[in-house]
């Protein structure tokens, strides 16, 4: 029996960068899509208002030093940092490089690759579906050329490891078919330099991608349940559903279906490792079209917390990993960080949470 090491995905687009500048806009963050969202139907909680951090820029030391000391409250063990890398340019790099350059703040971390081309309908709906960068994939000498880039936080005491192995996720999995060799690569460059190697998890949102990821080579699954909560429900809710968005119509959810969902549909596989979600609203950027889980509540947190971690407390600590979305991605409703409404409600949930476990 162990506790969880709970793990959140933290998004660094909270600081203006020359791509985003071109593509939306002066002076564009996350924070432009959250300031601006409207709600879509009667009690629909947006926008969303951060609390004692405010509408804060991440170049700011100060607010990732807060930042951690938040989350090392309230159990968290460490921060997923998303990483982006296109062939040899890496995107949205600064924060990371600041964390790993300056040592502060002394907080875990790891990195999940969030291996996807952007797109303009991504953000915003009303523009046209127009690519603004593409995901590709450059063999061996770029394989190269991104572990190297990478290094110092690989070498990074504060770097997350799973049987000393370094924690290394993919958001993509099942885009990269050259995946056998790029792990290949970076397991032979890490034992070069004195590490033990990498523990490559795959992500998805479908529990049924079990097999095919693993088959990839991944080591591990991490699974964010939030679709399935529609996509097994019966063949009518799904077409009503499929209608809604096309047309650009909201399709709210209620939030305890989706914590029932997560508690039954949850796969005890030990290289299974759950991605729960405190709430999810991507409106702020899509506008009105996609699923909403509505009705979040500390109090519902809480009651997935519990569920989850009871399911997985038969494992060794080590291999005991439950990842959370997310720690900042206010834009999608995935926060845990204080807001205006319930202030650090959530926080203290997942702490007693955690301590409840033995």
């Amino acid at each position: 029996m162990s506790k969880p090491r709970v793990i959140a995905f933290y998004l660094p687009q909270f600081y203006p960068t020359p791509e985003n500048d071109e593509w939306w806009g002066k002076g564009f963050t996350e924070w432009t899509n959250v300031r601006k969202a409207q709600p879509l139907f009667k009690g629909h909680y947006q926008p969303v208002v951060p609390g004692e951090l405010g509408y804060y820029d991440l170049r700011d030391t100060d607010i990732r030093l807060r930042q951690a000391q938040l989350a090392r409250q309230a159990g968290i063990e460490g921060f997923c940092y998303w990483h982006y890398w296109f062939n040899g340019r890496r995107m949205l790099d600064q924060v990371f490089s600041e964390v790993v350059e300056s040592g502060k703040p002394d907080f875990p971390f790891c990195l999940c690759w969030a291996n996807h081309s952007w797109y303009k309908k991504t953000w915003d709906k009303s523009r046209s579906d127009q690519l603004l960068i593409e995901q590709t994939y450059g063999g061996e000498d770029d394989y190269v050329r991104h572990f190297e880039a990478m290094l110092p936080a690989f070498k990074d005491p504060r770097y997350i490891k799973i049987d000393g192995k370094l924690l290394f996720g993919l958001f993509a999995p099942m885009d990269f078919s050259d995946f056998r060799l790029f792990s290949s690569i970076w397991n032979q460059l890490a034992e070069k330099h004195g590490l033990v190697g990498f523990h490559f998890y795959g992500y998805t949102t479908s529990p049924w991608f079990y097999d095919r990821i693993i088959q990839r080579g991944f080591d591990s699954v991490v699974v964010d349940y939030v679709r399935t909560v529609t996509n097994t429900r019966p063949l009518s809710f799904r077409l009503i559903k499929h209608i809604k968005t096309r047309i650009g119509i909201p399709h709210p959810v209620q939030y305890r279906d989706y914590v029932r969902k997560c508690i039954e549909l949850f796969d005890p596989h030990l290289n299974v490792y759950p991605s729960i979600d405190p709430n999810f609203d991507h409106s702020p950027r899509s506008g009105s079209k996609g699923t909403i889980l509505c009705n979040s509540t500390p109090q519902d947190w809480e009651t997935l917390c519990n569920g989850i971690f009871s399911q997985t407390s038969h494992r060794d600590h080590t291999n005991n990993i439950v990842f959370v979305k997310a720690w900042n991605e206010w834009g999608e409703g995935n926060y845990l960080e204080p807001d205006a409404r319930y202030g650090s409600a959530y926080l203290d949930a997942l702490k007693r949470a955690i301590d409840l476990q033995p």
